[in-house]
């Protein structure tokens, strides 16, 4: 959809990534039932190149240098931190280690000795001849976790630098970027491995077969996206004809306007143009959505309003002179570049939904008055069209600000599910907002049907803004909706058009990015597919990636979170028995997806090519082909109104690095993209697993049971299921989370700091808090997947199976981010900045404090009485 998206109500699935931005494969442990690689497979997945025998020789040298290395550095690492904190005593394993050429199998002779109350406690790590593997795969992946250490910090003071310090000093920020971490490293890998589909020469079967035809669609979307010199030789035209569109929509009808009179907005001309904005996933004044009742039926899909997404990140920044300054002078040159007299394009009339008749009425030319309007210029002075470009750009932003004042805090939105619940008879609702003509709105949509009752998230919203109309002469709300436009489409325009470098410029003060620098044309261009396309490439992706017992296993470690998670409910001291009960009678029923959706079906090429028949595709018009994708979306989301939700459908595409949880339908989801290494690979060792990919499962069945999450049943529906008593409890540490977070701060960039929303990011930072369920389960699991042999040591690594669990927890959230990109995600993000997401969530995690024997009175072990224990017992 467009890139300015209206901020969604708590009842929403968690869309953003684990790691929100809006950018090493498998090992082999040679056990058996478990596919392999050979070490040529590994290195072709990274080079991407067939190698020759001379390469593969080379390589092997390589390898040999690298285990010895990655060996001596894991024993230092290892004495050293032994030196620093003192050995502690584990409990062993004994195993005998056998090898063919190339593979390495382990017999395991299931003997233990455990000097632990832990049964089946894993034991020291890096010691040869224990259940040690020692293939290609193992040292790559044993390589990789050194990599990312700093061994010169203390795990117990700062875990995140000592997880990460190593990747952080080797991985900047790519140009055009605000921030660069494990997250967009995958994304960019995954996006790898689609490109090369797209500049491929294979043909993808028989030419009149689905998977060609969509593979050409995929393939004409990229081009039109990659050809650079055809966008600037097109200049504005393509975003041209979308505002002629909406001022000759906006003029219709009865437009009153004149030199001493106060203007009056037109009702149907304002209608029309916002809806013809909205249908083409552009956002301006207010939103709405398609999602359940939670109220009486959360598979009704019925109708929600909402406040829209702002052209600045948050309602903060207009508040921020600098910032105002610059968004004002932003707007303006949209005001200027795309005016009346440059506009010179014909309408077509099948894309207004106003009748011929209504489309003629244009009088008077845009801009007016001709000579400016400020409210203190007596003379009236003709102004030039740069000058006045400055003064109307001035009063969309004071028109904006108004709308972000009268819009909810996001805190409010996210975390409130019942506050943003408000049925509303529509008629009432209508009322409340004069200025727009809803029915013939909602027709836009929906010809045929039209909603009784309407849910709001604000009570106050839409009166709010029918004054805010009221007050604001039409050309304001005109160039409004222009500079909507202009904010939505400026990056599908060639680099040399105005309109692109104004937005850009915006851009990289937001993010702090060097002015010039822009992010590679081939990634940005395959994100541009995946966003319009994804299921369709998500199909080629998943057949390329996503093989072997990866679903399975990924299954397994979701499934035994949620065991541990409701084992845990019976020990919890402020959750009694009844609402411990229906805890996990909600964790029973919850619905589990992995991989790719079946609606629509990825392993069915018809039903992907239908799926996106309504998206026409032109190889030369990349803007065209962005609104088209746009315009489907619309039309099937506004196709579900009044059904029944559909339960196989999916809000993620399966290439995406990313997971959700979605309150009213009671289901957690993962995608194909997100289980790759850092997060997960089927060739890992369990503690790997488990300690990755297990903190992604838990955060999303956390959910369920966080600030929001709880106030759901397992069908979906609002309702206070708990007891009082267990609800107080739980709201004390909710409090003390807060607080704890909201001490945390970001640097500025100026000199200053910034704190973190304690309140804001409470839902995120208690699905943190579920590593414990997912360090639980791998603990229950541990007998059986030893057995298995998928518990094996890997080289180099002097570190106990737990201390790795935690490690690989850690390093899932390595980042680099500049000072301006920190504070926006602070003021927009529900999510925590990585390193509190890491050392935060440890610091009420005593297992862990206990694993790596730090010292009481630590960072990351503090007195009980500081910390924030919401799953302990």
């Amino acid at each position: 959809m467009s890139d300015e998206r209206a901020p969604r109500a708590s009842t929403d699935q968690e869309d953003a990534p684990l790691l929100q931005d809006p950018d090493a494969q498998g090992t082999s442990n040679g056990t058996q039932g478990v596919q392999k690689k050979s070490f040529t497979d590994h290195i072709n997945d990274i080079a991407q190149e067939p190698l020759t025998p001379l390469t593969k020789i080379l390589l092997v040298l390589v390898l040999f240098l690298l285990l010895l290395t990655s060996v001596f550095i894991g024993l230092f690492a290892g004495a050293e931190h032994k030196l620093k904190n003192g050995d502690k005593s584990s409990p062993t394993v004994t195993a005998t280690a056998t090898s063919t050429a190339g593979t390495a199998t382990l017999t395991i002779t299931g003997t233990t000795t455990a000097t632990s109350t832990i049964p089946n406690e894993p034991g020291p790590t890096g010691v040869p001849g224990a259940d040690f593997c020692s293939s290609p795969g193992c040292v790559i992946t044993a390589a990789t976790i050194l990599e990312g250490l700093d061994v010169t910090k203390d795990p117990c003071n700062d875990f995140y630098e000592f997880a990460n310090g190593g990747w952080l000093s080797k991985n900047d920020i790519p140009p055009g970027k605000g921030s660069f971490g494990s997250f967009e490293k995958l994304a960019q890998e995954n996006k790898r491995i689609i490109r090369r589909m797209l500049e491929s020469n294979e043909t993808n079967g028989d030419p009149a077969s689905f998977d060609y035809l969509s593979m050409k669609k995929l393939r004409h979307m990229y081009a039109s996206c990659i050809n650079e010199d055809l966008l600037n030789e097109r200049g504005d035209e393509p975003i041209l004809e979308v505002t002629k569109i909406v001022r000759d929509l906006f003029r219709s009808d009865s437009w009153i306007s004149s030199v001493e009179a106060e203007s009056t907005n037109s009702k149907n001309g304002l209608t029309a143009a916002v809806a013809f904005l909205h249908s083409r996933g552009i956002g301006g004044l207010f939103s709405f959505d398609i999602d359940g009742d939670v109220g009486t039926d959360p598979n009704n899909m019925s109708l929600w309003f909402s406040q829209p997404g702002l052209g600045l990140p948050s309602k903060e920044y207009f508040e921020e002179e600098d910032i105002r300054t610059l968004y004002t002078e932003t707007l303006a040159k949209f005001i200027y570049a795309l005016d009346d007299v440059k506009s010179e394009v014909k309408v077509d009339g099948k894309m207004i939904v106003q009748d011929t008749e209504e489309q003629q009425k244009l009088w008077p030319p845009w801009p007016w008055p001709p000579w400016g309007d400020d409210d203190n210029d007596k003379k009236r002075e003709p102004l030039n069209k740069t000058e006045h470009a400055k003064r109307l750009a001035k009063k969309v932003v004071k028109f904006e600000r108004k709308i972000a004042n009268a819009s909810l805090d996001l805190e409010d939105l996210y975390q409130d599910p019942i506050g943003t619940y408000n049925p509303t008879d529509f008629a009432k609702f209508a009322a409340e907002l004069p200025e727009f003509n809803f029915p013939m709105y909602i027709s836009t949509f929906v010809p045929r049907s039209f909603p009784k009752t309407i849910i709001v998230t604000s009570t106050t919203y839409a009166a709010s803004l029918s004054t805010i109309l009221s007050e604001t002469e039409d050309e304001v709300v005109e160039a409004y909706l222009v500079t909507r436009a202009a904010l939505n489409l400026a990056s599908y325009l060639g680099t040399n058009s105005e309109v692109w470098k104004a937005q850009r410029a915006l851009v990289e003060t937001l993010q702090g990015i060097k002015k010039g620098q822009v992010p590679d044309r081939s990634d940005w261009c395959v994100s541009l597919v995946e966003s319009t396309m994804g299921f369709a490439a998500g199909r080629f992706f998943v057949e390329e990636t996503f093989g072997g017992d990866s679903k399975e296993q990924g299954t397994r470690v979701i499934t035994d979170t949620i065991e541990a998670f409701k084992a845990s409910l019976k020990h919890l001291s402020w959750m009694d028995e009844k609402s411990a009960s229906a805890a996990a009678e909600k964790a029973d029923v919850i619905r589990v997806k992995v991989g790719y959706p079946v609606s629509p079906n990825t392993e069915s090429a018809w039903a992907i090519y239908r799926y996106y028949a309504l998206v026409l595709i032109d190889e030369d018009k990349l803007m065209e082909n962005v609104l088209s994708s746009w315009v489907s979306d619309e039309s099937k989301k506004w196709a579900t109104l009044g059904k029944q939700r559909d339960v196989d459908a999916w809000e993620m595409y399966p290439s995406m690095v990313n997971a959700y949880f979605n309150p009213p339908a009671n289901e957690i989801v993962f995608p194909a993209g997100i289980l790759r290494p850092p997060f997960f690979s089927k060739d890992w060792p369990a503690y790997l697993q488990y300690g990755a990919f297990g903190q992604v499962a838990s955060h999303e069945l956390t959910h369920a049971f966080d600030s929001a999450g709880r106030l759901y049943n397992q069908q979906g529906k609002l309702e206070q299921w708990w007891t009082n008593e267990t609800s107080e409890g739980f709201n004390k540490i909710q409090k003390c989370i807060a607080d704890q977070y909201s001490s945390y701060t970001v640097d500025d960039g100026k000199g200053g700091v910034v704190h973190v929303n304690g309140n804001l990011t409470s839902g995120e930072n208690i699905g943190d808090s579920g590593l414990i369920q997912s360090y639980r389960a791998w603990q229950n699991r541990f007998s059986t997947s030893y057995d298995e042999g998928r518990e094996f040591l890997l080289p180099g690594l002097n570190y106990t199976r737990e201390q790795l669990f935690f490690i690989a927890f850690g390093q899932i959230w390595a980042q680099t981010i500049k000072p301006q990109a920190a504070v926006q995600r602070v003021r927009t993000d529900p999510h925590s900045p990585n390193k509190y997401r890491v050392d935060g969530t440890l610091s009420n995690i005593p297992e862990f404090a206990a694993v790596f024997n730090c010292p009481a009175g630590s960072k990351l072990n503090p007195p009980n009485k500081d910390r924030c224990i919401l799953w302990g017992s």
